[in-house]
């Protein structure tokens, strides 16, 4: 270390310029060659839903303009109906969204602010709960919906499982956690109730975490098709990873371009959960939640 140190009062500030260019030029090829390489699946899903003629080979990723068309879009919309789908896929997905950042943000407030009996217990199960796998609870949980409740062929058997989520949990508890609790106190000295302080003193100061379990949950429930298909087989509810599935599986092949049919149906489901990390990646920014308190 001291021969670096040494190797760099013995640079000009030219030499140093230039070295600090030189790594700014290598750090920015390869992340860019990182992101053509993440971005290419993408790229290739978009351009395959387009091409009227598969193409297989590498010349493919650069196809012709004349080979380029929507009518892949028009075949999968009039086998599965894509509107449909994405509007129960935005009420299967809105629900459990509500729900988790309802009782996610309950929870989480109770066991980071609350001081009660049973806390520790109660946040070492929800971390328990972290480790079973969601298909080992998926038949008693069918049967428990569909029997008991007699709530199969709805959306709310549907939502229901995935109401509340312990990662939604764990999230807001670790964020709330750091929120200095002298400012807790001093709404309390004031008279705010916990909701209120909950409401107008907690939540604008964890707002990446709120971003962040809107994301981590809206990607889960959008993509899931095998709990939607098992709780009801009524067509007009299923969300449209359900009718993609069931397209890929069953009519795919009588389709005069399958697989263009089946990535212009990949496309529609990306593009929401693309436009919304795009829209709320601006707003990840760092806090410093302790600014509040003098000392």
């Amino acid at each position: 270390m001291s021969a670096d140190v040494s190797t760099r009062k013995r640079q000009t500030p030219g030499q140093r310029q230039t070295s600090g260019r030189g790594a700014a030029v290598l750090r920015g090829v390869v992340l860019s060659i990182g992101a053509l390489v993440f971005l290419f699946p993408f790229y290739y899903m978009v351009i395959g839903s387009l091409q009227r003629t598969p193409d297989a080979t590498v010349a493919g990723a650069f196809p012709n303009i004349a080979n380029l068309t929507l009518d892949n879009y028009a075949a999968i919309n009039s086998r599965i109906g894509l509107l449909t789908g994405l509007v129960n896929s935005g009420i299967f997905t809105g629900g459990v969204i509500l729900g988790t950042v309802v009782f996610g943000m309950l929870a989480g407030y109770a066991l980071s602010v609350l001081q009660w009996r049973g806390r520790g217990v109660t946040f070492a199960l929800a971390l328990l709960v972290q480790v079973v796998p969601f298909q080992l609870l998926m038949i008693p949980l069918y049967v428990l919906i569909a029997r008991d409740y007699r709530l199969a062929d709805t959306h709310i058997g549907m939502i229901l499982p995935f109401l509340i989520n312990s990662t939604a949990v764990i999230i807001f508890r670790q964020y709330f956690l750091q929120v200095p609790k002298e400012l807790f106190d001093a709404a309390r000295i004031d008279g705010a109730s916990e909701l209120r302080v909950l409401w107008n003193v907690a939540i604008p100061l964890v707002r990446p975490a709120l971003l962040t379990v809107v994301l981590v949950t809206f990607i889960g429930p959008w993509n899931e098709f095998l709990w939607p298909f098992l709780i009801t087989k009524d067509t007009s509810l299923q969300p449209l990873a359900v009718s993609l599935a069931n397209y890929i599986s069953s009519v795919a092949a009588s389709a005069a371009n399958p697989f263009g049919a089946v990535l212009a149906g990949a496309v529609v489901l990306a593009a929401p959960a693309v436009a919304l990390f795009i829209v709320f990646q601006r707003y990840f920014t760092s806090t410093d939640i302790g600014s509040g308190v003098k000392g």
